[in-house]
């Protein structure tokens, strides 16, 4: 028998909100102390956790190697790093690797402002039939579900239209006043 079992898919972002509705509903509940307790085990468990996941990041990027690319491109394995703040890579890596999850829209990053959070991303239309594969909701829903996991900084997304072509933008840091 295997030492590593599969188990069933969590997701990262549906399970926060779980529990901060858990948390929610023993606030309402008008028990301070309860309220209290259930706050205290939550931040004993992300310690507990995150020294755990800490401890393992160092191991694996020690081994020759360092940590392998399915790790850290796992959805679930990337939002526990980013949470604890000890994902490896850098933000724009981490949005790279984010809309490399949704490729299928053809987005490409424009902007990211850092005081509001906001990714603007550009669609790409298809060519032929005029059907963008990355236009509409559709393509801001897919980007925003990955994004929650790989870089939870990004707390908006913009996706404008443009007509297909070869342009790519690098993702800029400057702010949103000096485009």
């Amino acid at each position: 028998m295997s030492a590593v079992t599969a188990t069933a898919p969590v997701n990262a972002e549906q399970t926060g909100r779980r529990v901060e509705e858990v948390l929610e509903r023993l606030t309402a509940s008008g028990d301070p102390a309860a309220a209290a307790a259930a706050e205290e085990l939550v931040r004993s468990l992300m310690d507990f956790y995150g020294a755990g996941l800490a401890r393992i990041l160092h191991l694996l990027s020690a081994a020759p190697g360092g940590p392998s690319a399915g790790l850290l491109g796992d959805e679930l394995v990337a939002s526990l790093l980013v949470l604890h703040e000890l994902h490896p890579e850098d933000r724009d890596t981490r949005i790279a690797r984010a809309l490399d999850v949704v490729r299928e829209h053809a987005l490409e990053v424009v902007d990211f402002d850092e005081e509001s959070g906001t990714l603007t991303l550009r669609a790409r239309e298809a060519g032929g039939c005029g059907c963008g594969s990355g236009s509409g909701a559709g393509a801001r829903e897919a980007a925003e579900a990955a994004l929650a996991c790989f870089a939870p900084e990004v707390r908006a997304v913009d996706v404008r239209t443009a007509p297909a072509g070869p342009t790519l933008l690098q993702i800029s840091t400057a702010p949103t006043g000096a485009r």
